[in-house]
């Protein structure tokens, strides 16, 4: 048990599935097998959850990151909230790059509690990268043998649009790339996914395939990366599925999360690429709808955690 590495698992939002999926999984064999699960969050919120599960909370197996005796509302958007949340995700990162713990799990936080609590930041992708001082860095959803590198996420539809830069799609494909092996995937093929309908139809519904997206590719080429595209996004992701392709670069938020979704809606995880730290999360939300009711199944966090136990052996392979 002392050889297996310690993997942090933080909270999340104390108003939503978060503490009970963590310590469901936490306390299944199959986790306990692999590693050593610590559980980083708030004090009573975790006897609180305990307790609803009919189950104990093992000293062992938490790290107390605040004491509040703050009342939290259920199923509800509320600062207390984002608070507990982040202090419990600060703690975990502090204790990652220290070595305390060989990789952080995350479990879903709400964004507007999150800035109720004063933290502005667009999600948990963008928290980590700020708190370890990251500049490139992305985020990869995986489901089965589907792979996805965003070039953006969490803006408007417009905004993602305007971010279709050569220079932005190049560096997905680099941490795409990277991704796949740490993933151990020996020779990785990344395909990147058009803007447009048809991947621009020879720039017949719009350049921006053409102008800002090929470069992309061939300057990767041009390093020896086994990169291909634009294709056109309606059968890139079947593609991908059938094993043609290790990994897809995503244009925007819900041209890589629908594939995902619809692959595989409670088992997907989220990586965040190009951290010193090892960083996998469950990829749901907080479900307030179905908070406190004891139903929320941990299938991703399960994955979430086996993939960190992955991930954390190979880096420490490579040092």
């Amino acid at each position: 048990m002392t050889n297996l590495p310690r993997i942090a698992i933080t909270m999340g939002d104390p108003a939503g599935i978060g503490p009970e999926i963590c310590m469901r999984a936490a306390s299944m064999p199959e986790v306990l097998e692999i590693c050593r699960p610590v559980i980083y969050g708030d004090i009573h919120v975790l006897n609180t959850t305990a307790q609803q599960l009919g189950m104990d909370l093992d000293s062992t197996c938490f790290q107390e990151t605040s004491n509040s005796l703050v009342p939290i509302e259920i199923g509800v958007v509320q600062a207390i909230g984002g608070l507990l949340a982040a202090e419990a995700i600060f703690h975990a990162i502090n204790d990652a790059v220290e070595g305390a713990v060989q990789a952080v799990v995350t479990a879903p936080i709400n964004k507007k509690a999150l800035s109720a609590a004063g933290y502005s930041y667009a999600g948990h992708t963008e928290l980590f990268a700020d708190r370890t001082g990251t500049t490139s860095f992305g985020m990869m959803l995986v489901s089965g043998t589907i792979r996805v590198v965003h070039v953006s996420t969490h803006v408007s539809l417009l905004e993602a649009i305007r971010r279709v830069k050569a220079a932005r799609v190049l560096e997905c494909i680099l941490l795409a790339e990277r991704g796949c092996r740490e993933l151990g995937i020996a020779s990785p093929h990344v395909a990147v996914a058009g803007l447009n309908p048809h991947a621009g139809e020879d720039s017949l519904f719009g350049t921006e395939d053409r102008d800002e997206i090929l470069p992309a590719i061939l300057r990767a080429q041009e390093t020896g990366i086994n990169v291909s595209g634009p294709y056109p996004p309606d059968t890139v992701f079947y593609r991908a599925s059938q094993g043609e392709f290790d990994a897809v670069v995503a244009m925007y938020h819900d041209q890589g999360h629908i594939p995902i979704k619809l692959h595989g809606f409670d088992t997907g995880i989220n990586i965040t690429l190009g951290l010193p730290i090892v960083r996998v999360s469950v990829d749901h939300g907080t479900a307030f709808d179905i908070a406190g009711r004891g139903i929320a199944r941990p299938n991703s966090m399960v994955q979430a955690i086996r993939t960190a136990v992955d991930l954390a052996r190979a880096r420490g392979e490579k040092e």
